[in-house]
């Protein structure tokens, strides 16, 4: 954590790089409102710097070095232990025009304060106790959510969900540990009583921690989403469709085949699942334009990274059909325009782009396909989509595991005492209270600035 100064009164714009009617830009660090005191006219200098509890202040800012004026702003204060970092902070807002942000962030730059690094504001509030670990990745994560349930599922876990779990299951294992440790150090007949090894309660450990490592994939579904490839022959309806996903004309739809050279791609959601959805260039043997072969080269391999395929097929010319995608587990083959020509084909959703029917079907579907594999979430859930947590999980169950495992063979308790207390590490780690600099520092450098 080298090139994290926590000493440094640091600041950066908390609010996006663009135009706005308001842009906030945070500043925290010892003494930094003093500091600001002396860039503000009149007495509110002196409202700004006086001791008590946190206040809002609106004055106008002043460059001390040539007098200029900056912009009027308004100043939230915290003081200490009140404010997101847990230390002397103050927030700004002030007019959203690129020039008066650049005017403000020149002023805190000449008033001696540090531009923040990604995440250094939540990693003070980390280092001061205000979030544990677990929190401060849901900041993140919350930041990054791409759909409603991903943002409330990572809402729930800045709410402190996951921790007050872990903590939970950590009381199951010290309880199994001091049993452990109670019949290391002293005799039966010391003991005064039978304490049989708790394997029912280690057993309980090991079935909660899976039930959260199990999340995993549903917290990265949620929350990251999917990529869904829309493939087929040319003039199957693909560009029709990726519109009507969209519910706009963003794809060029022609009754002339090979309309789409290239992919395009777009956001939508289904079901509450964010997906990247493809457009792709027709399938076709035989084509006289090279660029149009270019494209279906590239939808072939967007093809295979797809985590669905949706196979569009013409009911009104159902010949050209490529099986080798069809029989893919990941796709789900469509037979499209039925309004024109309703006929049936084996293992085929019939959809109409133009009416709207088997719509509502094709997203159950695309819902199931993609929900098949893991455990349904509600928005409450307890869900992780974090890697380092999961990993953190899994050392711990493979520790209890390996624990049970020697309990059932009759080994030393001392064995079994090792692995408890590596499971115990391993879920410290996860919460943040045993922690590396290299750890802090991989978490941290992926937030965006200001956060």
């Amino acid at each position: 954590m080298d090139h994290y100064n926590t000493e440094d009164a640091i600041f950066a714009l908390a609010t996006a790089w663009a135009k706005s009617a308001i842009a906030v830009v945070r500043v925290s660090g010892q003494g930094c409102i003093g500091t600001l005191s002396r860039a503000v006219k009149g007495r509110t200098g002196e409202r700004l710097n006086s001791t008590g509890t946190n206040r809002v202040v609106y004055c106008r800012l002043f460059n001390p070095k040539d007098g200029s004026d900056v912009d009027d702003v308004v100043v939230t204060v915290y003081r200490d232990g009140h404010g997101y970092t847990g230390e002397e902070a103050f927030e700004i807002s002030c007019h959203g025009g690129l020039t008066v942000v650049t005017a403000v962030l020149q002023l805190m730059s000449d008033l001696g304060f540090r531009q923040a690094l990604p995440g250094e504001f939540t990693l003070r509030a980390f280092l001061h106790g205000k979030m544990d670990l677990t929190r401060s990745e849901a900041v993140n994560e919350l930041v990054n959510a791409q759909g409603r349930k991903g943002q409330l599922m990572a809402l729930n876990r800045l709410n402190g969900a996951l921790y007050r779990r872990i903590g939970q299951i950590k009381d199951i294992v010290a309880e199994i540990m001091s049993i452990v440790e109670v019949q290391l150090d002293y005799s039966e007949d010391e003991i005064g009583e039978d304490l049989t090894f708790p394997m029912d309660r280690l057993q309980k450990a090991i079935d909660d921690l899976g039930t959260i490592h199990d999340s995993y994939n549903a917290g990265r579904l949620y929350s990251q989403g999917a990529r869904m490839v829309l493939a087929g022959p040319s003039n199957a309806g693909k560009s029709s469709l990726f519109n009507y996903f969209l519910k706009e004309e963003r794809s060029i739809v022609s009754a002339q085949k090979g309309t789409t050279r290239d992919y395009i791609e777009a956001m939508c959601t289904i079901r509450g699942i964010p997906v990247r959805i493809f457009d792709t260039a027709g399938f076709r043997d035989l084509s006289e334009s090279e660029i149009e072969e270019e494209g279906i080269r590239r939808s072939r391999s967007l093809v295979e990274s797809a985590d669905i395929i949706l196979y569009l097929a013409d009911s009104t010319d159902p010949s050209e059909i490529d099986r080798s995608v069809v029989h893919d587990p990941r796709c789900i083959p469509i037979l499209n325009k039925v309004d024109l020509n309703d006929t049936d084909l084996e293992g085929f959703l019939k959809l109409s782009v133009a009416t709207g029917q088997g719509f509502n079907e094709l997203c159950d579907r695309i819902c199931g396909k993609l929900t098949s594999d893991i455990a349904q979430a509600d928005d409450g859930s307890l869900v992780i989509e974090n890697e380092r947590q999961r990993e953190d999980l899994a050392r711990a169950m493979a520790s209890l595991r390996s624990a049970k495992l020697a309990a059932d063979s009759g080994l030393p308790l001392d064995i079994v005492s090792m692995d408890i207390q590596e499971a115990l590490e391993a879920l410290g780690e996860l919460t943040g209270e045993v922690t590396t600099d290299d750890i802090l520092d991989r978490i941290f450098s992926s937030f965006c600035v200001g956060k």
